[in-house]
């Protein structure tokens, strides 16, 4: 069985309706090779077919946003905003080691979240029918962007 690794959103976040890529590579440092990108996918879509694929296999699977820019100073603008909430989670951190691990909470959070939201069961990757829609979405989404 391999990994995979998402973001944890809210469920109100703009991000969630964006178009998702997953990326599988190496689980361990032993293989290498070039990882394989895949999509773009409506998110749904994106999670159960990362699922299906590292259910099976030694891999991880990194299911992410793409954020359809349009240029370079929104790109720009992506990084900055990127940079500040990593600066943010540093600081987080630091000042959690005055309250105890700080991991420990997080785990534990995690596990009660993935346990509300039914994330124990895989979910039935969609058929081709279902990612050829999907695409038809995205299509939409993004040139009206």
């Amino acid at each position: 069985m391999g990994a995979l690794m998402t973001l944890d959103l809210p469920a109100d976040s703009p991000l969630l309706g964006l178009p998702w890529i997953i990326t599988f590579g190496p689980l361990g440092d032993l293989d290498e090779w070039e990882p394989v990108v895949c999509g773009p996918y409506e998110r749904p879509h994106a999670l159960a077919l990362a699922e299906a694929v590292v259910a099976d296999e030694q891999l991880m699977a990194v299911v992410e946003p793409l954020l359809p820019a349009l240029s370079a100073d929104e790109i720009r603008d992506e990084i900055a905003a990127a940079q500040v909430a990593a600066e943010d989670e540093a600081r987080q951190v630091e000042g959690a080691d005055l309250y105890g691990d700080f991991e420990d909470v997080i785990d534990e959070e995690l596990d009660a979240a993935a346990d509300e939201a039914g994330h124990g069961e895989p979910a039935e990757p969609p058929d081709e029918a279902e990612v050829r829609a999907g695409f038809t979405r995205i299509a939409a989404l993004l040139t009206a962007k």
